[in-house]
């Protein structure tokens, strides 16, 4: 074998070697099917975790409105039986003073659910 053999046969052992170095290197790089779930699974973790969030401040914002609505009910209760109160003492000084009331103008089904009791 001459010099020119030899120089041949190392270069191609050397082209054969940076093909396999080549090639594990390529498949080393590449991510596993266990990488892709672990990745996937992060993904949708903090989806789930946005999501939780925005559904915590929604049921935030709902719980404010319906205390403010609790609330305004509360008062208007209190608005309803004073006048309640009201009315029926002038009727009572109407009467005592010998005169009748007007009569009353027809009460709505939705009213009368919450004032049954009217002697008016």
């Amino acid at each position: 074998m001459n010099a020119e053999t030899w120089t041949a046969l190392s270069g191609g052992a050397v082209g054969i070697v940076s093909a396999g170095v080549t090639a594990w290197g390529a498949r080393s790089a590449r991510r596993t099917k266990r990488q892709e779930n672990r990745d996937d699974f992060i993904a949708i973790t903090n989806q789930q975790g946005a999501a939780i969030e925005r559904l915590e401040a929604r049921v935030q914002r709902q719980e404010s409105e319906a205390e403010k609505q609790r609330e305004r009910i509360t008062d208007q209760d209190e608005a309803i039986s004073w006048l309640l109160h009201r009315v029926r003492s002038l009727v009572s000084h109407i009467r005592k003073a010998g005169m009748e009331p007007p009569p009353a103008e027809p009460m709505s089904d939705r009213a009368r659910r919450y004032i049954h009791h009217i002697d008016a």
